[in-house]
């Protein structure tokens, strides 16, 4: 198959900045955010490969990459991945605007 592209949505992209600074602020220190943002980038890689590996959502062309606490929302185009969202699934629905985004 195929290596799609992949490209982040802004919202996406916010989502892992967040996460990111979340842990660089807990810890006083970027060794988790860094290992925690090489492992979504190898799943994103391997999701680029393999873009049916998510599991399906209720929107047809939307499907989730399940990687340790975190899902890793995309749509999939013709030969694009488009990341819509990064979602840490400890957090309460309530709290994010996932209705108003996918």
């Amino acid at each position: 198959m195929a290596k799609y592209k992949v490209e982040w949505s802004t919202e996406a992209r916010t989502d892992l900045y967040d996460i990111l600074d979340f842990y660089i602020s807990r810890n006083r220190n970027t060794l988790y955010s860094k290992k925690l943002n090489a492992k979504i980038n190898k799943s994103i890689k391997l999701l680029a490969r393999n873009p049916l590996i998510g599991v399906p959502t209720d929107y047809e062309s939307v499907s989730a990459l399940i990687t340790g606490d975190y899902q890793i929302i995309y749509e999939i185009f013709d030969q694009l991945i488009l990341i819509v969202m990064l979602w840490d699934c400890r957090r309460n629905p309530e709290d994010k605007r996932i209705g108003k985004r996918i």
